[in-house]
C-alpha cells in the first residue's frame, strides 16, 4: 500500500478514529485503526467492539492495500506535522511495517495483520429511515446532559430513542434520565420508522455521533436492529451495539396534576441561578426557590452561613411556594431552553417539577427537587 493524503484530511479523521480507540488494551489489535486503501480513496476504521466507525477520504493512490497502525502513535505524528503537508503512507506488508513521510520527517510504525481486525459494521439492520442532521442534533443535544453515569443502572447511561404519540401525533422521542432530572424532545416521525423497536443508545455512542455530524448539513441514514443501530452521512458509517436493558416507564414521572404555573425569562433565570449559587458548597450546590405573587426569590448559603439572594419578576399568582433544586441540574434545564420564557409547573416542595419552553411544545424537563 502507497499513498499520499494532505494532512488536514486525514488529522481531521484520525481525530474522530482515535476518540473511539480506547487507550488501554488487553486484545493489541483494538489499539490499531485499519488503513483500505483503492480507487483514490482512502477507508479508515476502528473499534472498541461496541462502536465502530468508518470514515472514507480521498487520496493519491500509487499502490492499493490494507494495513492497520497504532491509532493514538498516528494521531499524534499526524497533528505534529506542519500544516498543508503531503503525508505519505507506505506498507509492503512483508516486514510489519508502516511508514510515514512528510517532507523531512520519516517514522516507522508497527503494524499488526489486517485479519486480526474485528468487523462489526457489517450485517443487515432490518429498521431503516433517515433524519436530518440539524434534527438528529436536537434529539441529542436537549437530551443528552440527563444521561446517568452511574454504572449499576446501565439502563440508563444512554438515550432511549422510540416511537411515541403526542396528541394523537406520531413522533420519533429520545429520552434520558439519571434519576435527577429528566428530558424528552419529540421530532415529526420519519418516513419509514413506524415500526421501529424502542432503543437505548450508548453514552459513548451518542458523544461520538455528535462530533461526526457538527457539519453535516444532509440526511443522516438510521439503520437498526434490537441490537445494534447504524448512522450513515456523508463519507461516514457509525455503528454501534445497544444497551441491553429495559427502559423505565418515565411517563410515569412526568406529573399531570401540578397546579401551580410559574413563567421566567429563562436568560434572566439561568443568570440568576447561576449567580446565587455562587457561594453553596461543590456538593449539594443547592438553590432555594421562594415563589409569592409575582415574584420569585432564589437564595443559597455555604456551611460557613455565607449567604445569596437574587429577586426576579415573573409571572406567578398560586399560592406561596418554597422549593429547592440542585442548581446545576436547575442550569442545565434552563440552558436548554431557546425561546424567551421557561414554563415551571409546580405543586410542592416535595413533588417532581415540570418544566417547558413556553414557544415550543416538543421539549419537556422534569427536575425532582431536594431539601434546602
Amino acid at each position: 500500500m502507497k499513498i499520499i493524503i494532505e494532512r488536514g484530511q486525514l488529522l481531521k479523521v484520525l481525530t474522530h478514529i482515535q476518540s473511539i480507540v480506547e487507550r488501554r488494551n488487553t486484545i493489541p489489535i483494538l489499539s490499531n485503526v485499519k488503513f483500505d486503501a483503492a480507487d483514490g480513496q482512502l477507508g479508515l476504521n476502528a473499534t472498541d467492539m461496541d462502536l465502530d466507525i468508518v470514515e472514507t477520504i480521498p487520496a493519491e493512490v500509487a499502490s492499493p492495500g490494507s494495513t492497520t497502525a497504532p491509532a493514538h502513535t498516528l494521531f499524534d505524528i499526524v497533528r505534529k506535522l506542519p500544516e498543508g503537508a503531503q503525508v505519505e503512507l507506505e506498507s509492503s506488508g512483508d516486514d510489519g511495517q508502516l511508514s510515514i513521510l512528510a517532507g523531512r520527517s520519516r517514522f516507522t510504525l508497527t503494524c499488526l495483520p489486517t485479519e486480526d481486525f474485528p468487523v462489526l459494521s457489517g450485517g443487515d439492520l432490518q429498521h431503516s429511515f433517515s433524519v436530518s442532521a440539524a434534527d438528529l442534533r436536537n434529539l441529542v443535544d436537549r437530551t443528552r446532559f440527563a444521561i446517568s453515569t452511574e454504572e449499576t443502572r446501565y439502563y440508563l447511561n444512554g438515550i432511549y430513542l422510540h416511537t411515541a404519540n403526542t396528541d394523537g401525533v406520531s413522533v420519533l422521542r429520545s429520552v434520558a434520565t439519571d434519576g435527577h432530572r429528566l428530558a424528552s424532545v419529540d421530532i415529526p416521525l420519519p418516513d419509514g420508522a413506524a415500526g421501529m423497536p424502542g432503543v437505548i443508545v450508548p453514552r459513548k455512542t451518542v458523544t461520538e455521533l455528535r462530533k461526526l455530524i457538527e457539519d453535516v448539513d444532509g440526511d443522516v441514514a438510521l439503520s437498526l436492529s434490537d441490537t445494534k443501530i447504524r448512522f450513515a452521512f456523508d463519507n461516514a458509517v457509525l455503528t454501534s451495539k445497544l444497551i441491553d436493558g429495559t427502559f423505565p416507564d418515565y411517563d410515569r414521572v412526568i406529573p399531570s396534576d401540578n397546579d401551580k404555573v410559574l413563567e421566567v425569562d429563562a436568560k434572566m433565570l439561568a443568570e440568576a441561578v447561576d449567580r446565587v449559587s455562587a457561594i453553596s458548597t461543590e456538593k449539594s450546590r443547592a438553590v432555594k426557590l421562594s415563589l409569592s405573587s409575582g415574584s420569585l426569590t432564589l437564595s443559597a448559603s455555604s456551611p460557613d452561613n455565607d449567604t445569596a439572594v437574587e429577586e426576579l419578576a415573573v409571572q406567578y399568582d398560586a399560592g406561596d411556594l418554597e422549593i429547592g433544586f440542585n442548581s446545576r441540574y436547575l442550569l442545565d434545564i434552563t440552558q436548554q431552553i431557546d425561546g424567551g420564557s421557561a414554563k415551571l409547573v409546580l405543586s410542592d416542595a416535595a413533588s417532581p417539577t415540570l418544566v417547558q419552553d413556553t414557544g415550543d411544545s416538543s421539549a419537556l424537563y422534569v427536575l425532582m427537587p431536594m431539601r434546602v
